[in-house]
């Protein structure tokens, strides 16, 4: 009878270790994935930070050289009276 009991121990015993190995690999898995969509996330954002430093760059030669266009054709000076810009009451 004892070696019997001492066999159910050792069998519960392994899958025990089994079973925790098992919990231990899924939950390795779900962290690898979320690390990897992580990084690809990153990549992505990268990617599209110097893509709108591009534009930006494009953006501020486009309007500067419509404003240099506008300064050239303009030579009355600029009235500055915000006055007009708001409507009265």
């Amino acid at each position: 009878m004892n070696e019997i009991t001492n066999g159910a121990m050792g069998l519960a015993s392994m899958g025990f270790s089994v079973a925790l190995v098992i919990v231990g690999l899924i939950a390795w898995y779900f962290v690898n994935r979320a690390s990897v969509k992580a990084s690809q996330q990153v990549q992505l954002l990268e990617a599209l930070l110097e893509e709108q430093k591009r534009q930006n760059v494009l953006l501020r030669r486009l309007t500067d050289s419509v404003a240099g266009k506008e300064k050239a054709a303009s030579t009355e000076p600029d009235n500055k009276d915000f006055t007009r810009l708001i409507p009265e009451r």
